[in-house]
């Protein structure tokens, strides 16, 4: 894939406070990148990095080919989205998506082309006439896309643009988010904490932790296969559960307080299987309950301790001895708090990791 954006060796610190740590990337051409991370990971100083907002200490940064690490950020063919709307209140819709535009020196009849095309884009062609305060939060959104989107630059930059609106509103707004890449095929890097952004959005994910990359995979490859205990606790909610215990038998069974498990059909990386201390982890969507347990090749007596209904599904906190697993089941289930329950997995879907590096094996 030809690259778009290619950061070489980047550092950056904050006087002896380090922030990006000797990080390489490289963004294909038309691609959606997502940078996932929690606060103060250095996700957000990443993508002003690539701006030009910031002033890297170290490293290169080139967009299309040239080397952009010491541009300013109006000449790096760039479009940026914020958190903020940042919009002038003072101005109208229009006047807002065409400031940028007047003070570039485009001629009225381009402004007015540009303008037309975007509010077609972004379905805001009602909305012109009308001033930021008259608008909704996603409305307003949808501005602060269109003034980025006018610009008809090849790379978009988002920065946790839909935080500030409902759970409903971004739904919505991440839906037209994803329907404005397909149709434009502009590459974009959006950064965001919430991991069901970037699972539904992303082309891959970039898991970022303490300025460095843990993982750029996509979304299927990071959720199936974690590199680290930390992505996999990281990605998924509730979040995966975990067994401690040793891998024995040259990789053939996994022993904890649970009991002994074997570890037929288990698929080990490339560094195959090494017997040792280590951590089981299975997602609570992959635990079977009730008739179907007793087909899998682990099984497991445990008794319910909480239930959460969300109605489509609904969460279960169990317990097996003082061990705490979530399990989610059906919405439909009646399971009640004391229960009995089988429960069961197939070491297929499991990932195990080195107690010491806490890496996948």
């Amino acid at each position: 894939m030809e690259s778009s954006i290619t950061i070489r060796d980047l550092e950056l610190s904050f006087g002896a406070v380090e922030v990006l740590k000797n990080l390489n990337l490289d963004i294909g051409q038309g691609e959606f990148l997502v940078l996932l991370g929690s606060s103060g990971c250095g996700k957000s100083t990443l993508l002003n990095c690539i701006a030009g907002l910031l002033d890297v200490t170290d490293g290169q940064i080139f967009i299309q080919g040239r080397n952009v690490t010491w541009e300013e950020p109006s000449d790096r063919g760039i479009g940026m989205v914020f958190q903020s709307y940042a919009l002038y209140p003072q101005m109208t819709v229009e006047g807002n998506l065409s400031f940028g535009l007047k003070n570039a020196g485009f001629s009225k009849s381009e402004i007015a082309e540009r303008i037309d095309r975007a509010a077609k884009v972004l379905q805001i062609e009602p909305l012109l006439k009308r001033k930021p305060g008259a608008l909704s939060g996603g409305q307003r959104q949808r501005v602060a896309i269109g003034r980025a989107l006018v610009r008809d630059v090849d790379v978009f930059l988002f920065d946790e643009p839909l935080s500030n609106l409902d759970a409903k509103l971004r739904t919505d707004l991440r839906a037209e988010i994803k329907e404005l890449h397909k149709r434009l095929r502009n590459t974009m890097i959006y950064v965001t904490h919430d991991q069901i952004e970037a699972m539904t959005l992303a082309d891959r994910i970039a898991i970022m932790r303490d300025g460095k990359i843990l993982q750029l995979a996509s979304p299927k490859e990071i959720y199936n296969r974690p590199a680290s205990k930390y992505v996999a606790e990281f990605i998924g909610s509730p979040s995966m559960n975990f067994f401690d215990g040793k891998i024995g038998e040259n990789g053939q069974s996994f022993a904890c307080d649970a009991g002994t498990f074997s570890l037929n059909g288990y698929q080990f990386g490339e560094g195959g299987a090494q017997d040792g201390t280590a951590w089981l982890g299975i997602r609570p969507e992959h635990i079977a309950v009730g008739t179907e347990a007793k087909t899998m090749p682990i099984q497991l007596e445990a008794t319910v301790q909480h239930v959460e209904p969300l109605g489509s599904d609904t969460l279960v906190r169990v317990l097996i001895g003082d061990r705490r697993l979530w399990v989610r089941i059906d919405g439909q289930s009646e399971v009640a708090d004391g229960d009995a329950l089988n429960i069961g997995f197939d070491p297929a879907m499991a990932n195990i990791f080195d107690k010491t590096s806490e890496t996948r094996l």
